[in-house]
């Protein structure tokens, strides 16, 4: 799934995240009191060196000292510990309010984990923007870092019970960095090595929005093909993307067999409709229809074959006028047909992201000119479309546009990094002058990674995050 145009940065989040390297401040953001603090810091160091002195224990020793310290930080609990590559990797739960301007009222646990190697190394704070994400990025490996991960707020377990779970007017990008603060905060009292923030996609965008509003939680920010919409009513970008990206002869190709899609409605409908039968899918309480729900499918093919795929997946185009019916939807199917359904899309899935795009993130709403007179309902690309009535929301675009302002004259020591050939990519952050970079990797689609930029810049981008990181 998309939906800047409206599909692929769900899912996109997750597999960027995973490759990412190698692969108005609100005066409502609570920090911890004083009394939070003194109760998560008692690590014990030696005056000497500032360093930890469990360096030298043994791994299990270790192991349950970090536990007792985090068992120590108020709201904080350690739902259990695991080795992962002779490391303790802790999964937490941590008490967050649901409304950061009002610290004493319903509150809610998020999810994270902690991978924790030695308190003096570096540490990398990752949000892939949705559920939990696992694994070891790119970057903790390139710094040889411990890991912290966070679960976004109204995602999988992360969401308030009852009914404050079901206000979304608190799933803000405000909201959502105050979180990774105090978060943060309470972590850097064990963790004191240099914080890099970092994400893929929505998990960038994510770190980005913590950066800006909270710009000393952190000592760096690296993200990764993160959109930045910062006026919604232009899309002239996308517009751009789609009329350059690869050549002449792959764009015409990859329009003939969307605009096909849509002239053979009557011969395709049926078989949309029977694989959304035999998977169990409905769409009556978001797109309603199968003759919507096929059309937004539809709008989304293009977009999410160059998101997902290379130029060297062109010759794999069909003809349109030439193609049966079975090879046009065949094809379709394994090359950015993406269906959207009641249960994936509502408060369990990927709604909480739609809710997002509808009210602040913004979403591409493309002319597809090619289209026009095939289409059954001109109005349907845009977020709302894909949400349960509950669910929907009205766009504001001022806490965007200002997060774009203060990226482009304030922020410090942030890279972005963006994928040529990737749609997502088509709308960048510009960072400032302060120590900040971005680097466009050559046909890279929503997987770019500094491991695939051309070497000089590669060399660049790793030194400039091992300085960031005192890592020598």
């Amino acid at each position: 799934m998309r939906n800047k145009g409206i599909s692929a940065l769900v899912c996109a989040g997750v597999v960027a995240g995973a490759a990412a390297l190698g692969a108005t401040p609100s005066a409502a953001a609570q920090t911890p009191t004083a009394a939070h603090e003194a109760a998560a810091a008692p690590g014990k160091e030696t005056a000497e060196t500032g360093k930890d002195s469990t360096a030298g224990a043994t791994a299990s020793d270790t192991r349950d000292h970090i536990r007792e310290r985090l068992e120590r930080i108020p709201g904080m609990t350690v739902v259990s510990v695991a080795d992962k590559e002779g490391h303790p990797l802790y999964t937490l739960t941590y008490e967050q309010p649901v409304d950061h301007r009002r610290p004493h009222g319903a509150t809610f646990t998020q999810r994270a984990t902690l991978w924790h190697k030695a308190t003096d190394k570096p540490t990398v704070l990752y949000t892939g923007g949705y559920t939990l994400p696992g694994g070891t990025t790119a970057l903790t490996k390139l710094i040889d870092a411990n890991q912290v991960a966070v679960e976004h707020r109204y995602f999988a377990e992360s969401r308030p019970k009852g009914a404050a779970g079901d206000d979304w007017s608190k799933m803000t990008v405000e909201q959502e960095a105050a979180d990774e603060h105090r978060l943060t905060r309470a972590l850097r009292t064990i963790e004191k090595g240099k914080w890099l923030g970092t994400g893929a996609s929505k998990g960038g965008m994510t770190a980005t929005y913590h950066e800006r509003f909270y710009p000393g939680d952190l000592d760096a920010v690296v993200a990764f093909v993160a959109p930045n919409d910062a006026d919604n009513r232009d899309d002239s970008g996308y517009e751009r993307f789609f009329r350059t990206v690869g050549t002449k002869e792959c764009r015409n190709a990859l329009n003939a067999v969307q605009r096909e899609m849509l002239v053979r409605r009557d011969a395709l409908l049926p078989k949309f409709e029977a694989d959304a039968e035999a998977a169990g899918h409905t769409f009556d309480e978001t797109l309603g229809t199968t003759d919507r729900a096929y059309e937004f499918a539809v709008l989304d093919q293009v977009w999410n074959f160059w998101q997902s795929g290379t130029a060297a997946d062109c010759p794999t185009v069909p003809d349109a006028k030439r193609a049966t019916d079975d090879e046009l939807y065949s094809w379709s199917k394994g090359h950015g047909l993406s269906v959207y359904h009641d249960d994936e899309l509502g408060t369990n899935g990927t709604g909480p992201y739609y809710r997002q795009a509808a009210t602040q993130l913004g979403w591409a709403d493309l002319e597809f000119r090619h289209l026009k007179d095939v289409r059954h309902h001109p109005d349907i690309y845009q977020p709302n479309s894909v949400l349960p009535a509950a669910m929907r929301g009205t766009y504001n675009n001022r806490t965007i546009a200002d997060v774009d302002r203060w990226v482009k004259k304030h922020g410090r020591r942030m890279m972005f990094i963006y994928g040529e050939n990737d749609p997502w990519s088509a709308e960048k952050f510009t960072p400032s002058h302060h120590d900040s970079y971005r680097y466009v990797v050559p046909g890279a689609n929503h997987g770019a990674s500094i491991a695939k930029l051309p070497a000089a810049e590669q060399t660049k981008a790793v030194a400039t995050i091992k300085r960031w990181a005192n890592v020598k």
